[in-house]
């Protein structure tokens, strides 16, 4: 009888005194970083997320949604892409290691809207984004590679969150302030809001991005996508389509590169 009893006292304690199951190991631990020095070498990594040695830019595998070829004719099923903006720190490594004019009063105009290194890089035209990358040994993103990853794996839905307004101060910074946009005039710290499904950051909001592609074939204005601070809420429609001439500047200018075997 006694020993049915202690059974029974050991079935009845609270949780807090009997030895939890441990987490299963996926939960436990965070995906591997690799750290990646070219695009030959990424072709032997398995990691879905890495790091750009050149430039230190943390970076998440996206998904073609259609059959991609390489130069040689084998399939390419995916690309890399910075997970934030470049920045102003990044930006100024490239300037050191280069001799590529960035200069005169554009650095004023820089910290009066991206005051700190963790801030994206603005007053670029789309010469200055190209020169990054390629020091970088990466490039500018497709219109197309950044639509892909601007939806995070969404499909049908207007925004890179869905199609829920309430959501976009979540995500965006954009004109005005409210929930974690608190940046009124000037951009946001990169990461500074909810990531995407893919896990990039300010895919709306904070500064258009160039991209490679010419807005149309008269060939006088470069693509930008996604929108920026000083724009309302319409400007952070995925589909939206930006366009200026590549050797313009602005506070609203930025830019992040991509990795792939696709020119």
């Amino acid at each position: 009888m006694l020993l049915v009893l202690l059974v029974f006292w050991a079935g009845c304690q609270e949780p807090s005194t009997v030895k939890q199951k441990s987490e299963p190991v996926a939960a436990q631990l965070s995906e591997e970083e690799v750290v990646v020095g070219s695009a030959e070498e990424l072709k032997t990594v398995s990691a879905k997320k890495i790091i750009w040695k050149k430039d230190g830019a943390k970076m998440v595998q996206i998904p073609y949604l259609a059959f991609k070829y390489d130069r040689t004719g084998n399939l390419v099923s995916f690309f890399f892409m910075d997970i934030t903006e470049v920045t102003v720190g990044q930006f100024k490594k490239f300037l050191s290691e280069t001799s590529h004019p960035f200069g005169g009063d554009l650095w004023g105009k820089v910290y009066k809207y991206s005051p700190t290194e963790k801030h994206p890089m603005i007053m670029v035209n789309w010469h200055d984004a190209t020169a990054y990358a390629k020091w970088a040994g990466k490039r500018l993103p497709t219109e197309k590679e950044w639509e892909i990853a601007a939806r995070g794996g969404l499909k049908n839905k207007e925004y890179p969150w869905g199609g829920n307004e309430s959501l976009a101060r979540d995500y965006a910074n954009y004109y005005g302030i409210g929930g974690k946009d608190k940046w009124d005039e000037s951009t946001a710290p990169v990461g500074s809001f909810t990531p995407n499904g893919y896990g990039l950051f300010d895919m709306a909001g904070n500064v258009w991005e160039w991209c490679q592609d010419w807005f149309n074939s008269d060939q006088k204005y470069r693509v930008c996508r996604g929108g920026n601070w000083d724009y309302g809420y319409n400007s952070l429609r995925v589909a939206l389509r930006g366009y200026y001439g590549p050797d313009d500047r602005s506070f609203a200018y930025g830019f992040r590169c991509v990795v792939s075997d696709l020119p």
